[in-house]
C-alpha cells in the first residue's frame, strides 16, 4: 500500500544546536526521508545554528555523516541534493553574535520555523533574541523540546516566557510518542469503529495496563536523569499522553484544540494516586555476555541515589466514563525488552455457558508502539478437534509492516511531526494548560515520597522490574501483562 504524499509550503526551518545529538540522531534524517518521499518541497531550506564556528560546507559534511550512521543505504543523487538544502550559521544565543548573520538567511515569503534543540536554559535566550532581532512574524513557529519544566513552578515560568515572544497557536511542544503511527491510530480506532466506542467505559473494561520498557540504562545521561528520574523523564509527558487519548471522550471534530481540550479534562479527572499504590526501583549491575553493566548508582556516579530508573502506579479517573477503572502505568531501564504497548484488558464474560472446564477467557486489546507496531485484538475460539468444547485465545493481528506493506520506508514520529509543524497542525503537539495540569497531577506524588524518604527498590537488570509491582494488580486479581520484544 502505498501512502499519498502531499509537499508542505516552502519554509525556513532553522534547528538551533543544529550539531547536537538530536539533530544528528533524528532531525536531519528526518528531514531527509520527507525530501526523499516528496513532501519536502525544492524551495524548502533547513538553517543549522549553533554556537561553534563551522563553515556550510562543513555542515553539509556533518549531515552526510549522520544520514550515513542513521539512514544508511541511500541514494548519494539523493543525499547530494538533499545536504545543497542545508546553511548553516554561526549564533550565540546568549549573545549578540550571529543573529544578523541568521536574519539575513531568512527569506520573507516562506514559512518560518525555529526548531529548540537545545537545554531548556537557553529557550529564553533564544526566543528574546529572535524577537529583538525581529526575526519572527505572526505565522512563524516554534518547536520546543523536553523536559517542560522540572515541577510545576518552572513549567509555568517557562510558559510565561514563551508567551512573553509568542502566542499559544505558534508554539509546538514536541513530544515524539505523540508522532507514532500506532498513538495516531489510537483515535482512529476508537472514533472511526464502531465495534469499540460503545464498550470503551468502565461497563466493558476491566483495567488498562500502559507500559513502556527500556532495555537500557541511563548510558551518557547519568546526571540529567538522577535529577530527574522516570516520573519525570516518562510518566509526566508519554505515558500521560498515552493515558489521555486512551481515555479522552471523543471530540466535536478532528481539531488541534478540540483534541486538546479532551485531553486536558481527562488529566484534571485524575485522581491523587496514595502511597500503597506507586512502586519505585533502580537496576541492579549486570554481568553478561556481552560484559559488565553497571548498576544505576554507578551509572550516575552517586552511590546514595534515590531517584527511580523505574516506576509503576495504579490511578483512577473520576468522571462517569472511568469511574471505578483502574490504569496501571510502568516505565523502567534495563527490563528485559523493549517493548511500548497498551493493553486494553475487557472483563470477562458474566456467565460461561461451557462450564468451568472451559476456564476463563478475557478479551484483550493490544496496541503496540514499539517495536513492532502494530494492533491485536484477543478473542475466544473452540480449540480445533474432538473431545468437547475446549476453549483458548487467539489474537486476531495486524501488523502493519505486513498490512500495509513490508518494503520501502515508513514516516517516523520526528518525520510526521516537523511536517506538522510546517503544516500548522498542532493536534499532536501538547499545549501550556496541558503541561501544567499534568506537573498539578505529578508534583504531590514526587513530594510524597521525597517527604518520606523513600527509597527504591532493587530489581536486576533484564527483569520485569521490582516483585513489588506485581502486587498492585494482584491485590485485585490481576497481573501484568508480559514485556515482551
Amino acid at each position: 500500500m502505498v501512502s499519498r504524499v502531499i509537499p508542505v509550503d516552502p519554509f525556513d526551518l532553522v534547528i538551533f544546536g543544529g550539531t547536537g545529538d538530536l539533530a544528528r540522531r533524528k532531525i536531519l534524517p528526518a528531514l531527509f526521508h520527507r525530501f526523499h518521499a516528496g513532501q519536502m518541497p525544492a524551495e524548502a531550506r533547513v538553517i543549522g545554528a549553533a554556537r561553534g564556528e563551522m563553515s556550510t560546507e562543513d555542515f553539509r559534511a556533518f549531515a552526510a555523516e549522520a544520514l550515513d550512521e542513521f539512514a544508511p543505504g541511500q541514494d548519494r543523487v539523493w543525499v547530494d541534493e538533499f545536504l545543497q538544502r542545508l546553511d548553516y550559521v554561526t549564533v550565540d544565543a546568549r549573545g549578540e553574535d550571529g543573529w544578523g548573520d541568521l536574519g539575513e538567511k531568512l527569506r520573507p515569503d516562506v514559512v518560518r520555523a525555529f526548531y529548540f534543540s537545545v537545554a531548556p536554559a537557553l529557550f529564553a535566550d533564544i526566543a528574546e533574541r529572535l524577537s529583538q532581532h525581529g526575526l519572527t512574524d505572526a505565522t512563524s513557529r516554534i518547536v520546543v523540546e523536553k523536559p517542560f519544566g522540572k515541577n510545576l513552578e518552572t513549567a509555568r515560568a517557562l510558559n510565561r516566557t514563551m508567551a512573553s515572544y509568542f502566542d499559544e497557536s505558534q508554539i509546538y511542544r514536541i513530544d515524539h510518542y505523540l508522532g507514532k503511527e500506532t498513538v495516531q491510530n489510537l483515535m482512529a480506532i476508537r472514533f472511526g469503529n464502531m465495534l469499540f466506542e460503545p464498550l470503551w467505559n468502565s461497563q466493558f473494561v476491566d483495567h488498562i495496563q500502559i507500559t513502556v520498557a527500556e532495555t537500557v540504562g541511563v548510558g551518557g545521561r547519568g546526571e540529567y536523569y538522577d535529577t530527574s528520574g522516570a516520573m519525570r523523564d516518562m510518566v509526566q509527558n508519554h505515558l500521560m499522553q498515552l493515558l489521555c487519548l486512551i481515555a479522552m471522550e471523543p471530540p466535536a471534530k478532528f481539531d488541534p484544540d478540540a483534541v486538546r481540550d479532551e485531553k486536558l479534562k481527562v488529566i484534571r479527572a485524575l485522581d491523587p494516586v496514595p502511597p500503597h499504590h506507586i512502586v519505585r526501583g533502580q537496576y541492579e549491575e549486570l554481568e553478561d555476555d556481552e560484559g559488565r553493566h553497571p548498576s544505576y548508582r554507578e551509572a550516575v556516579g552517586n552511590p546514595r541515589s534515590r531517584t527511580e530508573s523505574y516506576v509503576a502506579l495504579r490511578t483512577t479517573i473520576s468522571n462517569w466514563r472511568w469511574a471505578g477503572t483502574p490504569f496501571y502505568l510502568r516505565t523502567g531501564k534495563r527490563l528485559k525488552a523493549r517493548s511500548s504497548v497498551i493493553n486494553v484488558m475487557f472483563k470477562p464474560m458474566p456467565h460461561s455457558i461451557f462450564g468451568t472446564e472451559a476456564g476463563e477467557h478475557q478479551n484483550t486489546l493490544s496496541i503496540r508502539l514499539q517495536p513492532n507496531e502494530g494492533i491485536t485484538l484477543g478473542v475466544t475460539i473452540k480449540e480445533p478437534g474432538p473431545g468437547g468444547m475446549r476453549l483458548i485465545d487467539v489474537p486476531l493481528d495486524m501488523t502493519f509492516a505486513e498490512a500495509l506493506g513490508p518494503d520501502g520506508h515508513h514516516a517516523d514520529a520526528y518525520e510526521r511531526l516537523i511536517m506538522d509543524v510546517i503544516r500548522g497542525n498542532q493536534t499532536l503537539f501538547m499545549r501550556g494548560d496541558e503541561v501544567e495540569a499534568a506537573w498539578a497531577w505529578t508534583d504531590p506524588i514526587i513530594e510524597g515520597w521525597e517527604s518520606r524518604n523513600d527509597v527504591p527498590k532493587g530489581y536486576a537488570s533484564g527483569s520485569a522490574g521490582p516483585a513489588d509491582a506485581e502486587l498492585l494488580l494482584r491485590r485485585n486479581g490481576r497481573e501484568w501483562r508480559g514485556i515482551n520484544p
